[in-house]
C-alpha cells in the first residue's frame, strides 16, 4: 500500500480519491438521504410531490448528464432536450413492443438509444468545438424535434405526436398511468436518481473522469499524454446522452402521463438544464440538484408562493419575472463565481469546520 507522508499526516491514494472522504460529508449525506426517503414522502402532499418533488428529480437527471459532457469534458451541448425526447419516445415504443418487461428497466433501457443517438450527433466534436459544436448540437436538437412530429412510426396512430403512457406495474404496484400514486412514482424517480448519480460519481472519480478532465483543459496536451480524444469525446457523449434519455422517459412516464414530445423536449428545455448547470456549477455533481433545484422550484414558488403571502401575481406575470430572474442570476454567476452554487457550497462547509477558529 503507498502512502503519501506530510509531516505527522498519512493517507492513502483511496482516501485521496474516496467521493467523500470527510465524516461530516458522510453524515450530510445520511441525512439528506434519510429526508428523501423519509420524511419528504410522509409529510408532503400530493401537489409538493407532484409539483415540487418529481420535477427537481427529473432536471437532476437531466443536469447530471448536461454536466458531464459541458462541465467535465468541455463540450458545448443545446440538444439535451432532443435525447431526453428520444428517450421518452424509445420508452414508448418498448412498452409497446414488450408489455409484460418491467417499466423501471424499461426506462434505463431507453437512455441506450438516446446514447446511440447522442454518439452520432457527437461525432462533430472531432473536429470542432466551442460555438461551432454549440451549433451542431443545436441542429440536432432542431433535426430531433422535427422527427418526433413527422415520423408516424414513432408515436401513435392518431397522428397527433402524443405519447400516450399505459398502466404498467411493479410487484403488483401501478407505477405509470393514472392509477399510480405520487408517492410511487417519486420512489421511481428517487431511486433512478441515487443509483445513478452514484455511478456517475464513481465515473467522474476514476479514470474515465479523468481523461475527461484533461480533454476539457487542453485537448492537444491530453492527446499528447496518451488519451485518445475519439473515445473520450464519444463516450461523454453517449454517457450525457443516457442520462438525459433516462430523464427524458421519468419526464413523460413518472411525471406527465403522457403528452407531446415536440413541445416538452423544446428548445427552450434545452437552455433551461444549460443554465441550471451554470448556476449551480460546471464540473460537479451537487452543482446539478443545485440548479435543477433552483430553477424547477422557482417557478412554482412564483406562481403559487407569491400569491399566497398576498403579492398579486398573476400566471403570465409570474412567467416573465421568472425569466428576468434567471436571466440576471446567469449574468451575476457568471461574473462574481463563475462556478456557481456549488462553490458556494463549498467555502460554506470550510467555514462551518473552522469555526470558530477561521485561522
Amino acid at each position: 500500500m503507498f502512502y503519501r507522508e506530510a509531516g505527522q499526516f498519512k493517507s492513502t491514494y483511496q482516501a485521496d480519491m474516496a467521493v467523500f472522504p470527510i465524516r461530516q460529508d458522510r453524515i450530510g449525506l445520511a441525512i439528506i438521504l434519510a429526508i428523501a426517503f423519509v420524511v419528504i414522502p410522509y409529510f408532503g402532499d400530493d401537489f409538493f410531490i407532484t409539483s415540487v418533488m418529481i420535477p427537481f428529480l427529473v432536471f437532476s437527471m437531466a443536469a447530471i448528464g448536461l454536466n458531464i459532457l459541458t462541465g467535465y469534458t468541455g463540450l458545448i451541448s443545446l440538444g439535451t432536450a432532443a435525447f431526453m425526447g428520444v428517450g421518452a419516445y424509445a420508452c414508448y415504443k418498448l412498452t409497446t413492443y414488450f408489455p409484460d418487461v418491467n417499466i423501471i428497466v424499461l426506462i434505463l433501457v431507453s437512455g441506450l438509444f438516446s446514447a446511440a443517438i447522442g454518439v452520432l450527433f457527437g461525432l462533430p466534436s472531432l473536429r470542432i468545438k466551442g460555438f461551432y459544436l454549440a451549433v451542431a448540437t443545436l441542429a440536432a436538437q432542431f433535426f430531433l424535434q422535427w422527427a418526433f412530429v413527422r415520423v408516424p412510426w414513432l408515436y401513435n396512430y392518431n397522428a397527433s405526436g402524443a405519447i400516450e403512457v399505459p398502466q404498467r406495474l411493479v410487484f403488483g404496484v401501478p407505477v405509470t398511468g393514472a392509477l399510480a400514486a405520487p408517492e410511487t412514482r417519486y420512489f421511481v424517480c428517487l431511486g433512478l436518481v441515487v443509483v445513478l448519480t452514484w455511478f456517475a460519481s464513481n465515473l467522474v472519480h476514476g479514470r474515465i473522469g479523468r481523461s475527461w478532465m484533461a480533454v476539457r483543459d487542453m485537448d492537444i496536451a491530453a492527446e499528447l499524454m496518451g488519451i485518445k480524444l475519439l473515445n473520450a469525446k464519444l463516450l461523454a457523449f453517449a454517457v450525457s446522452s443516457f442520462y438525459a434519455g433516462v430523464a427524458g422517459a421519468m419526464m413523460i412516464f413518472l411525471w406527465y402521463g403522457g403528452g407531446e414530445a415536440a413541445d416538452a423536449f423544446s428548445i427552450r428545455l434545452s437552455f433551461n438544464i444549460l443554465f441550471m448547470v451554470i448556476i449551480g456549477g460546471l464540473g460537479s455533481l451537487i452543482g446539478s440538484f443545485f440548479g435543477a433545484a433552483f430553477l424547477s422550484i422557482l417557478p412554482t414558488a412564483m406562481k403559487f408562493g407569491l400569491p399566497a403571502l398576498g403579492v398579486p401575481m398573476a400566471g403570465a406575470t409570474a412567467e416573465h419575472v421568472t425569466f428576468m430572474l434567471i436571466g440576471g442570476l446567469i449574468i451575476l454567476f457568471l461574473i462574481v463565481e463563475p462556478h456557481g452554487l456549488a462553490r458556494l457550497w463549498q467555502i460554506g462547509k470550510q467555514k462551518l469546520r473552522t469555526w470558530p477558529f477561521p485561522y
